[in-house]
């Protein structure tokens, strides 16, 4: 398979789109940095589901892609959280739990790999990951728009992220136990 087929594509867009976003929320106070950081990470997100969509569809399915995909979503989600925790936007502890299961799930995927087991995403890791977007969206917003408390909304879904975050760790590691 071509590394840069159609799905590899959008994956390296969401590698491209952490530093974009980075690079925006290095200015917390401008409006348009913020709102464009949020959009830019709106598009980024959505490609997470169009690359494994038309991968499977096109029968494109690629090693680059099975190894890079979840490294470019925990790339874009922990720049992102890294970035508004920085702010205090967000509790940092939250951040540190969140990137620490993503970073110990990764390492125990690796082994379990190597065992011959399924690591696919799991429902449970698909909620977690549902809820971190629905969460970063709109605390990327940051400030009101159109009288719309848009932090609120995503301290909710943020609190939704930890509960998936800490459940769907828990079970990842039950499920593999016999491999620690």
């Amino acid at each position: 398979m071509k590394v840069l087929s159609h799905p590899n594509t959008l994956t390296l867009f969401r590698m491209i789109a952490a530093p974009g976003i980075v690079i925006l929320l290095l200015f917390p106070t401008s409006k348009f940095c913020t709102f464009s950081a949020a959009l830019l990470f709106s598009a980024a997100a959505i490609t997470d589901y169009l690359d494994g969509y038309y991968a499977r569809l096109r029968g494109l399915v690629s090693n680059f892609g099975k190894i890079m995909d979840p490294l470019a979503d925990k790339l874009l989600v922990s720049s992102a959280f890294i970035m508004m925790a920085s702010h205090d936007w967000i509790p940092g502890w939250i951040v540190c739990i969140i990137i620490g299961r993503d970073l110990s799930i990764t390492g125990l995927r690796s082994i379990v790999v190597e065992s011959g087991e399924d690591v696919s995403a799991s429902a449970l890791g698909k909620y977690k990951t549902g809820f971190q977007i629905a969460a970063i969206i709109p605390l990327l917003f940051h400030f009101p728009y159109f009288g719309i408390n848009f932090h609120a909304i995503g301290i909710f879904f943020l609190w939704g992220a930890l509960i998936f975050t800490l459940w769907s760790g828990a079970d990842y590691l039950i499920k593999f136990r016999k491999l620690l």
